[in-house]
């Protein structure tokens, strides 16, 4: 394999999956895959200003080569208003 192994990715994908929950993403349904020493975040954010920190918590864990990410913010829910909805 190219710069790894399937026993050193499980042992990082822990440490990875340590440092998300520290950092708050595990609970918000933030995901990270490892493979070869990268690390593919998916998942929701529910703010834009969770991402850097984010990024930079598991960049910061030893033996994480690169973190592709694939995060989402989702979109900000206005308020309902009988009146814009004509009633």
């Amino acid at each position: 394999m190219f710069g790894g192994s399937d026993n050193s990715d499980k042992a990082l994908q822990k440490l990875v999956d340590r440092r998300l929950q520290r950092s708050g993403g595990g609970g918000s349904g933030v995901r990270a895959v490892v493979m070869r020493g990268s690390v593919t975040l998916s998942g929701n954010l529910k703010y834009e200003n969770q991402r850097m920190p984010l990024l930079k918590a598991l960049r910061g864990v030893a033996g994480v080569r690169n973190v592709l990410d694939q995060l989402k913010v989702l979109p900000k829910q206005m308020p309902y208003s009988p009146r814009q909805a004509g009633g």
